[in-house]
């Protein structure tokens, strides 16, 4: 359902339009986790000096790869849909799509942290450039293709659960990713299992 001014409601969001929110969030995050995944190949796989190595999007806008506005507003997007599109799950997937969340808030604070030096040109730890907390220990680049990758992890493992949702998990869903029939869906899986 929309409001009067033509925006989606919380409840539609999580309702009707669930299924449609978390393609075009996940469509997002695979696309922002894969830039990291070609930064590390273009560093480890073709040897390319990190400066040059941008991701697809960097080569053709090397701007993009150091602007901290630009990570931290990802960093806030991933936060925002998290949290935007949690009340469609229940259950064990709300319990993984949480513990994302969690992963994400922390994720958030240490771009934070980088927006704010960038800003005010004092960097943590004497550095020559604007560094997270656990960057002063793990490489930049290493760093935050590990954050993607520990907040995606139990974001697929809550969009499993989700679309195999237990019976009871399936009756108190209200959003358009629950199955019609979750009876005679499992009675199809054992079937093809066998």
């Amino acid at each position: 359902m929309t409001s009067r001014s033509g925006f989606l409601t919380f409840s539609a969001l999580n309702g009707r339009h669930h299924r449609a929110a978390l393609n075009v969030f996940m469509f997002i995050v695979i696309a922002h986790w894969a830039e990291h995944i070609v930064q590390a190949i273009q560093i480890w796989g073709l040897g390319w000096p990190r400066p040059k190595a941008r991701g697809v999007l960097g080569v053709w806008f090397p701007w993009l790869i150091t602007s901290e506005w630009l990570h931290y507003g990802f960093a806030i997007v991933m936060l925002a849909g998290l949290w935007l599109l949690r009340d469609g799950f229940t259950g064990r997937a709300r319990t993984w799509w949480m513990v994302a969340f969690g992963l994400q808030f922390w994720h958030h604070i240490e771009h934070l942290l980088l927006l704010l030096q960038a800003q005010t040109g004092h960097y943590l730890g004497g550095a020559a450039v604007p560094t997270s907390l656990v960057q002063l220990i793990v490489p930049r680049v290493e760093l935050h293709l590990f954050y993607n990758t520990v907040v995606f992890i139990p974001m697929v493992v809550a969009l499993y659960l989700h679309l195999r949702p237990t019976e009871a998990e399936a009756r108190a869903m209200a959003c358009s990713c629950r199955p019609s029939d979750v009876s005679a869906r499992r009675r199809v899986q054992a079937a093809t299992a066998s």
